[in-house]
């Protein structure tokens, strides 16, 4: 989820959800340390629960960077081994690491040695044609000896040439056996399932198999499916705002940001243009937020303009049935 699920947009779906653990876009570990630490780190208290993701293969830099993590109040630090992009590979991390397990444990091992908070790996269950279960069975459990005891599963392999990164998350077949097979022969280890779950009924299907299940574009998309998320899986109350409500959240936020941070409305924006999905008017909404011309204007004004273009269904409703 790189340049996706930055501050802004996990204030955003806090606002939506209040238990649902969120995750940082991978933060290269050097950048971390180097590139500015808190451009890099720096969060609103609002988004915990969250993990802060990490991409990197050196020991001594990721132990550095989780320590960096726990300090600025992490509630968990991510190892990604997962991420199939040439980008990420010319760096030598992401998906390639699944190349070598023993490095992998090691670089586990060095950021357990160091913090109190999980740390934990998300990875693919296999990489270009290697598609035995062996494979990732043999990963996991030579990571686990080295202290990781939860480990995220995308469900499909991902190919290092070939591939972009988009095709890398619809061409390799999905085989979520694999991930409940994983759960099955190591009980006591917390597997939680990625890749291709996109609706509330499917997620309470790979519950029945697994302890977690993680979803990033489709919510991203549709955000207002995490809205059912704490009542129905975390033992959470039910969602209290309207999408009105949540909107104009989100015009306090731009306007707070503006002022303390000098931040453009548009960055945040950009992250909740999926909130009114399915409404009447909506696309016409999200047009007004989309448009650039009015990047000079306060963001309450942008709201105002674009909120005349959304259809109050029940008032809809309420009409039709006087019609009636």
């Amino acid at each position: 989820m790189l340049d996706w699920t930055d501050r802004h947009c996990r204030f955003f779906h806090r606002q939506l959800t209040q238990r649902t653990r969120l995750y940082t876009e991978m933060v290269n570990a050097g950048a971390a340390i180097h590139g500015g630490t808190e451009r890099h780190l720096r969060f609103n208290p609002e988004e915990h629960p969250i993990a802060l993701q990490l991409g990197g293969s050196e020991p001594d830099r990721l132990a550095h960077a989780a320590r960096l993590g726990q300090q600025w109040g992490y509630d968990e630090i991510n190892l990604n081994c997962g991420c199939p992009s040439e980008r990420v590979q010319r760096g030598a991390f992401g998906a390639c690491l699944m190349a070598e397990p023993q490095l992998v444990a090691d670089c586990v091992k060095a950021m357990v040695d160091v913090v109190d908070v999980p740390v934990t790996v998300k990875h693919r269950i296999g990489i270009d044609r290697e598609e035995s279960y062996a494979f990732v069975r043999d990963f996991v459990g030579t990571v686990a000896d080295a202290g990781c005891r939860v480990f995220i599963v995308h469900a499909r392999n991902a190919w290092l040439k070939g591939l972009s990164p988009k095709e890398n998350r619809e061409i390799p077949p999905l085989r979520y056996e694999l991930v409940y097979q994983l759960k099955r022969d190591f009980p006591r280890l917390i597997i939680a399932l990625n890749g291709g779950v996109t609706t509330d009924a499917q997620i309470a299907e790979h519950l029945q198999h697994v302890d977690g299940v993680m979803l990033g574009r489709e919510a991203y998309h549709h955000p207002w499916m995490m809205t059912a998320w704490d009542e129905r899986f975390l033992g959470g109350e039910p969602h209290a705002l309207s999408p009105d409500e949540v909107e104009a959240a989100m015009v306090d936020y731009m306007a707070r940001e503006a002022v303390d941070n000098g931040t453009p409305w548009p960055a945040i924006a950009r992250h909740m243009l999926g909130l009114h999905h399915g409404r009447r008017g909506a696309r016409l909404w999200r047009q007004v937020w989309s448009d650039h011309k009015r990047k000079p204007l306060p963001a309450a004004e942008v709201a105002a303009q674009a909120r005349t273009h959304l259809v109050d269904e029940r008032a809809g409703a309420a009409a039709s049935l006087i019609q009636i």
